[in-house]
């Protein structure tokens, strides 16, 4: 990631963040391309980023501003992949992390944060809660703030993928790539680095950008056609796709302008095609992934059918994440605790130093 350092906010000098970042594959999936009929078919796989997902680039370029303004303790609040990136990126990097979850976290993924040394604190008042108040304590107690798409530069670092695909393809831009969305940064920030290499001149036009949510969680779906999502629409612990189910997307506005702007769209898809999707990446693929890393597949088949993509089109979808498994058992005790307010989280953090 850090050959493009030029066109991100890191001024000169070495990079001290320790870990492998970016350069991520574009596969050409030709067994995939054969059973779908869509020879210019790529998958860009994030999930060769150290903790499995492309959560790991915003997590670098975050900590990387931290090191140098020496800061000490970072935080987010995450469905999952951000946490664990920011629980292993700060224990490279040497820095506490102190994570916000909803208490509907998956066990295995708490697991992954503690064994790298994280804090984490479970909230019973769901993800947008846990959000609130790692961003309070951020404040609060002079914490780097990795909270995606309230740090800028998670937006920044994501760009990269959209100068890789650019240079994989042979320094040109493909005609449609399909994007798993949550929050929203990871579309934002394609739709910002394909502007940045037209606004170069390294390219004519940009791609139109497809976002693809889950049936039960789909509040930008149902903003995209101007209707109110209904309860049914809105509900994260009804999908396996906990990665992209949030019903307070972080920068929504920007994901509908920036798929309005090239033209793109949004598309909802059922579980059953989520865990389709997984299965058909493994078989036709040979990359794991996640539901929601795996929802751009999904996606693709939707699109196809109403219209939005043909077949033939240069189409690119972004695997984002994909399952890991902690292998030392379940998470650490004295390092989870559930909290409401930011006195409970001082309390518990220095009953744990």
């Amino acid at each position: 990631m850090w050959r493009y350092r030029k066109l991100l906010p890191v001024p000169d000098g070495p990079v001290r963040y320790p870990l492998p970042i970016g350069g991520t594959p574009l596969l050409p999936v030709p067994a995939l391309r054969r059973t779908l009929g869509t020879p210019h078919l790529w998958i860009k796989d994030e999930t060769r980023n150290p903790t499995a997902s492309n959560k790991d680039r915003a997590t670098a370029l975050v900590i990387e501003d931290g090191l140098r303004r020496g800061m000490d303790t970072i935080t987010t609040a995450s469905t999952g992949n951000a946490a664990v990136a920011t629980a292993f990126g700060a224990a490279g990097a040497g820095m506490r992390a102190v994570i916000f979850v909803s208490t509907g976290c998956r066990p295995d993924k708490l697991a992954l944060m503690t064994q790298a040394g994280a804090h984490v604190f479970r909230v019973p008042a769901g993800y947008a809660a846990a959000v609130d108040l790692s961003r309070a304590a951020a404040r609060s107690f002079g914490w780097l703030d990795r909270n995606t798409g309230a740090n800028p530069y998670t937006i920044e670092a994501k760009k990269t993928v959209a100068f890789e695909v650019w240079e994989q393809l042979g320094r040109r831009l493909p005609d449609v790539m399909i994007v798993p969305v949550g929050d929203g940064p990871t579309l934002v920030a394609l739709d910002k680095g394909f502007a940045e290499l037209v606004s170069c001149g390294h390219a004519g036009r940009q791609p139109r950008l497809i976002g693809v949510q889950a049936e039960s969680c789909q509040p930008l779906v149902r903003a995209w056609f101007g209707a109110p999502a209904g309860p049914a629409e809105l509900d994260p612990t009804a999908t396996v796709a906990d990665g992209i189910a949030v019903v307070r997307p972080a920068i929504g506005d920007a994901v509908l302008d920036a798929v309005r702007r090239g033209g793109g769209a949004m598309v909802a898809v059922t579980d059953n095609a989520l865990l389709s999707a997984v299965t058909t990446l493994a078989a036709r693929a040979g990359v794991g992934a996640e539901p929601a890393g795996a929802a751009a597949l999904a996606g693709l088949a939707r699109a196809v059918e109403c219209g939005l993509v043909d077949r033939s089109e240069t189409t690119v979808l972004l695997v984002t994440g994909r399952e890991v498994k902690a292998g030392g058992g379940p998470a650490g005790p004295g390092r989870v605790a559930v909290v409401e307010g930011l006195d409970e989280v001082e309390r518990a953090l220095a009953g744990a130093c």
